[in-house]
C-alpha cells in the first residue's frame, strides 16, 4: 500500500477497505479474515480502520452495498438498448460473468454469507440482491413471452432460478478448479443450452 493511501479522505478509504477485503477473499476463506489481516493489507493500523468502520460486520455490510450496487448497474448496463430479451438476458448472463471473472473474492463472500445459519444483515442483504436479479430477469423472461421468443407456457420463476443457477454452478466449478478464468470459456455454451431451455418451440 502506498504512501498516500494512508491518507486517504474517509469515503475513499471506505472504499479501499472494501476492495481489500474483497482482494483477500479470493485468496482465503472469508470468514476466516479479520480486522488485523484487512488492516494489514492495507498498510493500517486496526485503530485507523475503526476509524471508519465500528466492527468487522460494518465492513461486510460496505462490501454487500458495493457488490449489490455494481452487480445491478452493470446487468442494467447490458440489457439497456438489447434488440431482443434473448439478447438482454444473454447480455446480462455474459455481464455477470465478467463481474466474477474480475472480482473472484465476491463469489467466495455471497457463498459464505448464504452459509451462515444465523441471522445478519449482510446475509439479508445478499438475498435482497438475488431478489433484485430475479425481479429483473422475471421481467426480461415475460417480455420474451409477449414476443413470441420465449416459451409461452414456460414457468418465468423456475426459469429465473435456473439463470442464476447455471451462473453459479460455473463459479462454483471453477473455484473448484482454482481457474476463474475458465468462466470465460464455459459461459457462452452454458448460455447456448440455457437459451434452447427456454425458446419457443418452431
Amino acid at each position: 500500500m502506498s504512501e498516500r493511501t494512508k491518507y486517504l479522505p474517509a469515503e475513499e478509504r471506505r472504499a479501499a477497505t472494501v476492495e481489500a477485503v474483497i482482494s483477500l477473499a479470493a485468496e482465503q476463506n472469508p470468514s476466516s479474515i479479520t480486522t488485523a489481516a484487512i488492516a494489514q493489507h492495507m498498510g493500517l493500523t486496526q485503530g485507523a480502520l475503526f476509524r471508519h468502520f465500528p466492527n468487522k460486520d460494518a465492513i461486510l455490510q460496505a462490501v454487500m452495498v458495493w457488490v449489490s450496487e455494481r452487480l445491478l448497474a452493470r446487468i442494467d448496463k447490458a440489457i439497456e438498448g438489447k434488440a431482443s430479451p434473448l439478447a438482454a438476458l444473454e447480455a446480462a448472463f455474459m455481464a455477470h460473468i465478467d463481474f466474477v471473472a474480475e472480482h473472484p473474492g465476491v463469489p467466495r463472500m455471497l457463498f459464505g454469507e448464504l452459509q451462515r445459519a444465523d441471522e445478519t444483515l449482510p446475509k439479508r442483504m445478499v438475498l435482497t440482491l438475488i431478489q433484485q436479479y430475479h425481479g429483473r430477469l422475471n421481467l426480461l423472461l415475460k417480455a420474451g413471452q409477449a414476443q413470441g421468443e420465449v416459451d409461452a407456457h414456460l414457468d418465468v420463476e423456475a426459469a429465473a432460478t435456473l439463470f442464476l443457477g447455471t451462473i453459479q454452478g460455473l463459479v462454483m466449478q471453477s473455484l473448484l478448479a482454482g481457474k476463474v478464468s475458465r468462466i470465460r470459456r464455459d459461459a457462452a455454451m452454458a448460455f447456448t443450452i440455457y437459451r434452447r431451455g427456454i425458446g419457443s418451440a418452431p
